[in-house]
């Protein structure tokens, strides 16, 4: 598919620790009972405060590839967005599906409350183990395509804590 100029120029690559962004969102790569846990998932609750565990205990956990949104507590964000991402295993079990399926529920839950800001780590390719390189491809992929055919353009960060993933986001970026 081919990609509005808009919603490319809105895509920014930045390597940090999202739990600093400034953004109307952030997004969570946290497991199913939204309870919190390693890596991301972990930084953010610990970030965020108890405010946080607490709204969740409300939500009843989330599906793989789902998404839920809650205030954002003590972090910079407005909100945190939620999603189970799939845990990769070969690749012949709807890992891609479930992983469109966490971008593009974010993007809707965006739109749906006006946010103009949203910042994804790389979902999944932590303790989950989506292979990297597939997992940039379809968060680019799935987060320009909603927004070209959305026509839903916002700022979208995408914050990647270590090396390996920057550069293959910076890579990629450069073939759009």
């Amino acid at each position: 598919m081919t990609y509005s100029t808009a919603a490319i120029q809105h895509i920014h690559i930045k390597k940090g620790d999202i739990t600093r962004e400034d953004v109307d969102a952030i997004v969570n790569a946290a497991n199913p009972s939204l309870l919190g846990g390693g890596g991301v998932d972990g930084a953010i609750h610990r970030a965020a405060g108890p405010g946080l565990l607490a709204e969740c205990r409300t939500l009843g956990g989330c599906a793989h590839g789902e998404a839920k949104i809650t205030k954002g507590y003590n972090l910079k964000a407005r909100h945190v967005i939620h999603t189970p991402g799939p845990v990769y295993r070969d690749g012949n079990h709807g890992e891609k599906e479930i992983l469109i399926g966490s971008y593009r529920n974010c993007m809707k839950i965006a739109k749906e409350n006006s946010l103009l800001s949203i910042a994804f780590p790389a979902i999944s390719t932590g303790v989950y183990g989506y292979p990297k390189q597939e997992g940039c491809n379809v968060a680019l992929g799935t987060v320009l395509d909603f927004m070209t055919r959305e026509n839903y353009i916002i700022d979208v960060y995408f914050v990647l804590f270590d090396n390996e993933n920057y550069n293959i986001y910076l890579s990629e970026f450069a073939k759009l």
